[in-house]
């Protein structure tokens, strides 16, 4: 019997590890291929031949990055908007999530429906431009700072680690201290939620920083554009270089070497774009593996 448990738990080992391996290859798959594809002579790349690996080294796609102003304001604005932004929502998400866990907070649940119902319904682009317009935010670099400061996953999480891990009779012992609600958030809250507020602080910021949509609604001036939406213009520029090749001889020998520069380029700006996110993961992977497992064990 117990050899036959052993067989099956060795077969279950098995299976999982290569579901494990599978998964984590067609994961990590496409940023290595980004890795290569920009280390790669343009040729190389434009005949899809690195698939696997670098072939024919070079840096010079990461050259010509280097030659764009523009990017850099983009990087500049980016790492401006996803500070103030991740510090504005967490400056309003965490308080709310503690105060949300009061049984003695008037009307609690219906605040609770009424930040559960913004998941499912919201206002829509034109409601929301309109509302943009009449704070005087279009074409203002703080509009991709304020905003909906409150996501209502995000405060679900950050009330359910509140709940589950600081026991009431901790806050209890403050009151009878003496301590004022604010003194107990901030001297017992606070310092126990140092994990969730991490966990948030990196999905609040990996939204942030990957946003574009709302500078492409309410930016005009380029020198307020965030880098994706310059990594968009960049792209979508290369593909119309792409589409226009034609010509005869030399000329067109350079334009399709060009035009595989242009392509190689594409995967420089995304390894540009990604390593600020790839560097800070590992300082919160810790955190985060703690706070997605929030909720999941009782007792």
């Amino acid at each position: 019997m117990k050899k036959n448990r052993r067989k099956k738990r060795s077969l279950f080992d098995v299976i999982n590890g290569l579901l494990v391996l599978v998964i984590t290859v067609i994961v990590a798959y496409p940023l290595y291929f980004c890795i290569v594809a920009s280390l790669s002579d343009p040729i190389e790349v434009g005949a899809g031949n690195t698939l696997l690996w670098v072939k024919g080294f070079t840096l010079d796609a990461y050259k010509l990055i280097v030659q764009e102003d523009q990017l850099w304001t983009g990087y500049r604005n980016t790492i401006i908007y996803t500070i103030l932004g991740t510090l504005y929502q967490l400056v309003l998400t965490i308080p709310a999530a503690y105060i949300m866990t009061k049984e003695k907070l008037p009307f609690r649940n219906i605040l609770s429906w009424f930040f559960f119902i913004t998941m499912y319904i919201s206002g829509g682009m034109i409601p929301s431009y309109m509302l943009i317009r009449d704070l005087n935010l279009l074409d203002n670099p703080l509009v991709m700072v304020v905003g909906a400061g409150v996501s209502a996953y995000n405060l679900i999480v950050t009330r359910q680690f509140f709940a589950s891990n600081i026991h009431p009779s901790i806050y209890d012992a403050a009151y009878i201290d003496g301590a004022g609600e604010w003194k107990t958030f901030t001297a017992i809250a606070l310092p126990l939620a140092k994990p969730i507020i991490a966990v948030m602080a990196l999905f609040i910021g990996v939204g942030a920083w990957n946003h574009y949509y709302k500078a492409l609604l309410y930016l005009y001036d380029k020198d307020y554009y965030p880098l994706q939406l310059v990594l968009r213009n960049i792209l979508n520029a290369n593909q119309l270089d792409l589409s226009n090749i034609s010509g005869s001889g030399t000329d067109l020998a350079n334009m399709v070497y060009r035009a595989n520069v242009a392509q190689s380029m594409k995967y420089s700006i995304v390894m540009v774009a990604s390593i600020p996110l790839i560097i800070a993961y590992p300082f919160l992977q810790k955190y985060f593996a703690k706070g997605v497992m929030i909720g999941s064990v009782k007792g």
